[in-house]
């Protein structure tokens, strides 16, 4: 598939100027070298698509509707893993989804965006509904149990860790910061790196959309 190809150049000249490609997690959290190199290992994975990558999930919606890909047939979906104290890499990707699908003009209508929390102690519906509908308002933004959050992860490769915050009770979560691309039947089609304007992910979803 064109896209998927491209997207994996992408990607690889990205990681070739990147150790781990984690969104940061705060000035204060460290991880140990261990964990880096398993985080590299899934994006390996993920960027030479060993094994099977995503698949059918059902997650809670922030109405409380169960949602995943089978209600999303139809549509390109945009899906990104993060949380809602992430201070730089989330807002960051999350801004550049919203601003792709307003650049898509009617077509952003084919397209869903879509939010999982993978902080589901802290970020409870109400809060990332309100949280991801700021920088879209047709975000879905979904969270599950802890065991839930981690098998829909695993099945796109998304590594996170929860990283102690020196001298505080408190923690953030390392993560890998992709964003996902799934087509209109639900399955993986590619990714795009952190960081990637909103104008090149527009450019891209709009060659998915245009022989249909």
């Amino acid at each position: 598939m064109p896209t998927v190809r491209w997207l994996q150049r992408s990607v690889a000249a990205w990681l070739a100027g990147t150790a781990t490609g984690l969104g940061a997690a705060g000035p204060d959290a460290a991880a140990g070298e261990p964990q880096r190199v398993d985080a590299a290992g899934m994006m390996n994975d993920l960027m030479t698509g060993r094994g099977n990558i995503g698949g059918p999930f059902l997650l809670t919606d922030q109405r409380g509707q169960p949602a995943g890909p089978a209600q999303w047939r139809g549509k390109i979906v945009l899906l990104y893993f993060g949380y809602m104290s992430c201070p730089d890499a989330c807002p960051t990707d999350l801004a550049a989804i919203g601003a792709a699908i307003h650049l898509l003009g009617p077509l952003g209508s084919e397209v869903q965006p879509v939010f999982i929390t993978l902080d589901p102690a802290r970020d409870k519906p109400e809060l990332i509904g309100r949280y991801a509908e700021a920088f879209h308002p047709r975000f879905a933004a979904l969270s599950g149990s802890e065991a839930q959050t981690k098998k829909v992860a695993t099945a796109y490769k998304v590594y996170f860790e929860k990283v102690p915050v020196r001298g505080t009770n408190q923690y953030s979560i390392d993560h890998t910061s992709f964003t996902y691309v799934l087509d209109a039947q639900g399955s993986f089609a590619g990714f795009f790196p952190p960081g990637t304007s909103g104008a090149r992910m527009a450019e891209r979803v709009r060659a998915m959309l245009s022989p249909r």
